[in-house]
């Protein structure tokens, strides 16, 4: 089948397609209404060596890089993905959903603190507040050790929570599901009801001019029917009474009728006067 003959199959099944594409309208209306947009908001923070351990490099945290910073990134990235920090952080009025992890292709102990949600004025007040828990957080660990203040880990923000930005690929998705979805129906349901309304095949062997004509009645009688009728002796030579009835039968002519002479022997029967 060619798009031409596509084409002539939805002309004439209008009436299955314009619903159809309706309800597919109204499928996608009803994505957009309950597929919201998420916004997404996302900070950059650095773990710094401590104070004790910059003195060698005139107090610049930025020249004293260590192995352990990165592993302590990682442990505190994990303690705010707990459910214990998800409750402090709602606590603080902090609404979405929340992902601490460190930085990608990062060459030190940089983390990543995003925040997605419907609304970005909320998006964005969340992010400041896992930021600031964020660094509450590291100097905590710390303080459960014991570590004395000026040879504690701290904690730098180098990108501040960003303007919130829409994330609009899950509800295309959405949407292009849906769609798909309504066309493929609206389809199907055209080329069923055009496959179901188109004649079948003429058998084998019948004529296809013919195909589909009504049957023609049968006629009155046969051609031997006829011939036997004509043959048929005439009632005044049959016999007198005929096989299984109990009357006689009047071997008479008619009087308005002449009688054939060679059918008498040239006799004319008596009439009984």
């Amino acid at each position: 089948m060619d798009l031409a003959e596509i084409v002539r199959v939805l002309r004439r099944r209008w009436y299955v397609l314009l619903p159809g594409l309706l309800l597919t309208a109204g499928l996608l209306l009803g994505v957009t209404l309950l597929v919201p947009v998420d916004y997404r908001s996302q900070s950059t923070v650095v773990l710094l060596n401590s104070q004790k351990a910059t003195l060698a490099y005139d107090g610049n945290p930025f020249l004293s890089t260590q192995t352990s910073l990165t592993g302590m990134a990682d442990s505190l990235a994990r303690s705010l993905n707990s459910d214990d920090s998800l409750r402090e952080l709602k606590s603080r009025g902090a609404a979405g959903t929340f992902e601490t992890k460190l930085a990608d292709n990062a060459q030190g102990p940089l983390l990543w603190l995003t925040v997605t949600g419907t609304e970005p004025s909320s998006v964005l007040a969340s992010d400041k507040i896992l930021t600031e828990y964020a660094a509450e957080r590291l100097a905590a660990f710390q303080k459960e050790q014991s570590v004395e203040p000026k040879a504690m880990i701290r904690m730098t923000t180098i990108v501040p929570p960003q303007k919130p930005v829409a994330q609009t690929r899950t509800r295309l998705q959405s949407l292009v599901m849906a769609g798909a979805l309504g066309l493929a129906g609206t389809l199907a349901a055209a080329f069923y009801v055009e496959a179901r309304r188109r004649p079948g095949p003429p058998a084998p062997g019948a004529d296809p001019a013919t195909a589909g004509a009504p049957a023609a009645a049968p006629a009155a009688g046969t051609a031997v029917d006829r011939t036997l009728a004509i043959r048929r002796p005439p009632s005044w030579s049959r016999p007198a009474r005929d096989a299984g009835a109990d009357r006689p039968v009047a071997a008479v002519a008619s009087a308005a009728e002449p009688l054939d002479e060679e059918a008498t022997g040239g006799h004319r029967p008596s009439t009984g006067e």
